[in-house]
């Protein structure tokens, strides 16, 4: 018996079980599904319909179920020569999948860790994971969690454009950590020697490039694009696609995903309303700050070149004024990441932040919780690269929240928050250096 012989009996076998052919109905419901016949992808469109279907393509030597991102009013309907606007009438909405692939099954771990910890830190907690079958992981968000339109554009049809969006935003969030933890396990000598390649092809900027030995997929996100459906079998390891709890991520070796030892639990969970909305406006900014950089003076480049020891209203620019009065409508949390970031650009004192940000919470028009307020600083406690405020050509995500209007942008007539701090104070100590001359001079005269 060869690999494929061998591979396509162990597929019979296990996807004959009713709980696994379930699930797969039930994760692929309204979603492109394509059989794979070993090393030959089986006919597209089509969808699973019943658990028989399952049993029935393994039979006929299916050996894995890939299933797409996207989510169709009628999957039969698809073909590849519809239009953009076509696609769009037929697509319902997309799950975000965070794709981590890499040979070496414990950075994809740290890499799949790191995408958890910065989903929560936009304060997304339903959220599924799953082991790939081979040496990567998959991350998913459900659609539901995402708002129906931001920022004039339908969200169902931001797509592969708002995936692709926020799959880079979350590379260059963990990046820094994801370095450093590979470089704890491995020193780039070593990791050359592992990846067979120069030390020098592993750099960027003179620092070690995480996302030379992982890959975080965001190219190939397209339309129709398609994933290992979760309790698919993969055919390489003849391993199961399975779901894991977050606890049991770092612990993971792959023995667990035997197919005789498969415990089946949802991919893709029920999430609540509005749950990824910061997710996805951070990412929209960040794309912003990208185009549009703040020019600010070398001083505050980096997060230890200046420091306001008396950080007064008198230096504050009038939107952080208007935040520090209370949020009276929704964006609490896209406030408490501008008020956070300007605090750290002028490199606050963690306590001294903490307080303000408490005092503030106490102020809004409903209080976040203090698990998410303490999950937010502890995430920016671990940060050493600096994170600006948004800039304020950036007007909608100011006065979405409340704190910016056209009078306020030509009071402030600055690139960024920080700008503002920053100018004004300089020209405190002149003008009372000014002002103490004069008097000097009046005295003398006298």
């Amino acid at each position: 018996m060869d690999r494929k012989e061998k591979i396509q009996l162990i597929a019979r076998r296990y996807y004959k079980q009713k709980n696994i052919a379930k699930v797969l109905v039930e994760q692929t419901r309204n979603r492109e599904v394509v059989a794979k016949f070993y090393d030959k992808f089986g006919k597209r469109p089509d969808a699973l319909e019943y658990e028989h279907d399952v049993i029935a393509l393994a039979n006929q030597g299916a050996t894995s179920f890939h299933v797409s991102e996207e989510i169709w009013k009628d999957v039969m309907q698809l073909s590849t020569g519809l239009s953009l606007k076509q696609l769009n009438e037929l697509r319902i909405g997309w799950d975000l999948l965070i794709d981590i692939d890499c040979k070496f099954l414990e950075y994809s771990k740290i890499t799949a860790h790191l995408v958890v910890e910065a989903l929560k830190f936009h304060g997304i907690h339903s959220y599924g994971i799953k082991y790939s079958g081979n040496k990567g992981f998959h991350i998913v968000v459900s659609f539901d969690a995402f708002p129906k339109q931001v920022r004039n554009i339908q969200t169902k049809d931001f797509f592969p454009e708002g995936a692709r969006l926020i799959a880079s935003y979350l590379k260059e969030l963990i990046a820094k950590q994801l370095s450093n933890a590979i470089l704890s396990i491995n020193t780039l000598k070593e990791i050359a020697e592992r990846t067979n390649k120069k030390p020098q092809d592993l750099m960027i900027s003179n620092s070690f490039n995480p996302f030379s030995v992982v890959d975080i997929d965001t190219v190939l996100i397209s339309s129709r694009h398609l994933y290992r459906a979760a309790y698919s079998l993969h055919e390489k390891t003849g391993l199961v696609s399975v779901v894991l709890d977050e606890d049991k991520l770092k612990k993971f070796v792959p023995s667990m995903a035997k197919p005789d030892e498969i415990v089946v639990k949802p991919f893709i969970k029920p999430a609540e309303k509005n749950e990824a909305k910061e997710l996805l406006l951070q990412a929209l900014d960040w794309q912003t700050r990208n185009k549009f950089i703040v020019e600010l003076p070398k001083q505050i480049k980096t997060s230890k070149a200046i420091k306001i020891d008396k950080l007064t209203p008198a230096v504050m620019p009038p939107c952080i004024k208007k935040l520090l009065e209370g949020i009276k409508q929704d964006g609490r949390k896209r406030a408490l990441f501008v008020l956070i970031t300007y605090l750290r650009t002028l490199n606050q004192d963690f306590d001294v932040i903490e307080n303000i940000v408490r005092e503030w919470n106490e102020k809004n028009y409903k209080p976040l919780t203090n698990s998410y307020i303490k999950c937010q600083l502890n995430w920016f406690k671990k940060q050493t690269k600096t994170i600006l405020p948004p800039n304020c050509d950036n007007r909608n995500y100011y006065a979405d929240i409340g704190i910016c209007d056209a009078t306020t942008r030509q009071t402030c007539n600055v690139k960024n928050p920080i700008n503002y701090t920053i100018k004004l104070a300089r020209l405190k100590p002149k003008q009372k250096k000014q002002v103490k001359k004069k008097k000097t001079k009046h005295e003398t005269t006298a």
